[in-house]
């Protein structure tokens, strides 16, 4: 299985994350997701009244310099620890 193949399991996957999943870790899988599927932020910064938006942003924002094969290898392990967790858990 290719990189490719196994990040889009891997979205997949997190769609199933349980809901006490933190907003910090939605957001650091957001910005890994965003980076591997368009690369560098390619809008501006939303205004200060859009909070949930800004911070969509500037997770992003946060992991532009990485390549699109490393953010999606980050999400694919960010996704596991996230998996790893929950079931410690239940």
């Amino acid at each position: 299985m290719g990189l490719k193949e196994e990040f889009e399991e891997y979205a997949e996957k997190a769609k199933t994350l349980p809901e006490n999943t933190t907003n910090e870790d939605k957001l650091i899988l957001y910005g890994l997701f965003k980076q591997a599927t368009v690369g560098p932020v390619n809008t501006s910064r939303p205004g200060i009244f859009n909070l949930r938006e800004k911070a969509k942003w500037d997770a992003w924002k946060a992991v532009e310099g990485k390549s699109s094969e490393e953010a999606m290898n980050d999400y694919i392990t960010k996704v596991k620890q996230l998996q790893e967790a929950a079931a410690a858990t239940s």
